[in-house]
């Protein structure tokens, strides 16, 4: 499968638009039985009800995977170069990253293990390139700035990470893989939370502030966090006394990214 071409074609828009077609092009999920469905789910999720298998849906869980799958594919990859490239010194830093390190290859080898349990067939793993094409040089010992790239690539892939995540929530909706999908998701938001202290930031994010260091590049991952209506509730209106500030308000609510969002950015760093 052509990663870009994978990847232009998928946005929560054109899922909802192509239901009948990417049922045909997972035929082989389509008729996939209940029991191998049901092989797909980790321990502990077969006791969920019957009824709560929308299984046609399966078509746009398995693209919501496949997506996912593209996106820790990426970061499991970046963590694994930023360890052998001798550009991160202090011991702590090295801690977190060897942990979520592990936690990455731990969501490649799952999605892997259950698109294949489901019959589907676990998109290829890209080529990367984490220089964006020249922007970036977060590998190299011999660039001042290579430190300061890496803890900034670290931030907007983790937060990329878990806006996407919450994006397909839908498509995941009904499907065995929902609960997991959401375990994943609130990992990927403590590593944001993490690498952002590390950064000296905020653990969550204000506005649509990239936060101080991040490359005009990154704004992407941050646009659209300024949202104040939830709901239909402008929120800053709520709570006794004082309203909430914006900034509180934006603070205690995430938003989500598309899936043509969540593409666009991670395209960026796909060579092919």
């Amino acid at each position: 499968m052509n990663i870009i071409k994978f990847l232009d074609e998928f946005t929560n828009e054109s899922l909802n638009e192509k239901k009948s077609s990417r049922r045909d092009a997972f035929g082989q999920l389509g008729s996939l039985s209940k029991k191998a469905l049901l092989a797909a789910i980790p321990l502990g999720l077969a006791a969920v009800p019957n009824k709560t298998y929308a299984y046609q849906n399966a078509n746009n869980a398995v693209d919501a995977l496949q997506l996912a799958l593209t996106l820790e594919y990426l970061e499991d990859e970046f963590y694994d170069l930023a360890l052998a490239s001798n550009v991160i010194t202090d011991p702590d830093v090295i801690t977190v990253y060897q942990k979520i390190s592990q936690h990455e290859q731990a969501h490649v080898d799952f999605l892997i293990a259950g698109l294949t349990n489901a019959g589907a067939t676990p998109i290829e793993k890209p080529e990367f390139d984490f220089t964006a094409g020249g922007l970036f040089d977060p590998f190299n010992p011999d660039n001042p700035n290579a430190y300061a790239q890496l803890l900034a690539l670290a931030q907007a892939f983790e937060d990329t990470g878990v806006r996407a995540y919450k994006g397909q929530a839908g498509n995941l909706q009904g499907s065995a893989f929902l609960t997991a999908g959401l375990q994943i998701h609130s990992v990927e938001a403590r590593h944001a939370s993490e690498i952002r202290r590390i950064r000296g930031l905020k653990g969550w994010i204000t506005r649509d502030e990239r936060g101080a260091g991040m490359p005009t590049q990154t704004q992407a991952v941050y646009d659209g966090e300024e949202n104040v209506m939830q709901g239909g509730l402008d929120v800053t209106t709520l709570g006794d006394g004082l309203p909430f500030s914006v900034d509180a308000s934006t603070e205690a609510y995430d938003e989500i990214l598309t899936g043509a969002e969540a593409t666009a950015i991670a395209s960026l760093f796909i060579v092919s």
